[in-house]
């Protein structure tokens, strides 16, 4: 049984700002660091960051916040590439298909309140067993249920 979630939605562009700086500068406080800032984190990077190449630097921005707030990036814990992966992939389509949408919060918001913003949403493309394998939380594993979603 999955468990449902409301997701905490955006107030403002600026709080999306926050987040996005905050993970970056390793700031933000770890409480803050919840499903829905790593949405809006990861939407204001490829909206907001052209200084960032979100494909080649997510994985350190992540993992040197996590250390950086006391977190640990291992077998476990931490960091795990292959949702990552894909939530940049559903973030992607997410601006795809929402391209006229404007601002950072009612970009994230609408993200959040879709499929592709639920906890859940890689499960539809990985078994339990596959996603929250070691070897998917090292590196990206392909999906074994489904493809993911072309993004054009």
């Amino acid at each position: 049984m999955t468990t449902v979630h409301s997701p905490i939605l955006f107030g403002s562009d600026a709080a999306i700002c926050r987040v996005g700086d905050g993970l970056v500068a390793r700031t933000l406080p770890r409480p803050e660091w919840t499903h829905e800032a790593h949405l809006a984190a990861c939407l204001y990077l490829l909206c907001s960051r052209p200084d960032i190449d979100v494909d080649r630097d997510i994985a350190g921005i992540i993992s040197r916040y996590n250390e950086s707030v006391g977190g640990k990036n291992d077998d476990t814990q931490g960091y795990h590439e292959t949702i990552t992966r894909v939530y940049v992939h559903g973030v992607r389509l997410h601006l795809n298909q929402h391209a006229a949408r404007t601002g950072l919060a009612d970009s994230v918001n609408a993200l959040l309140l879709s499929a592709i913003g639920k906890r859940d949403w890689p499960l539809r493309f990985y078994s339990r067993e596959t996603l929250f394998s070691v070897a998917a939380r090292r590196e990206f594993v392909a999906p074994d249920l489904a493809p993911l979603p072309p993004l054009w």
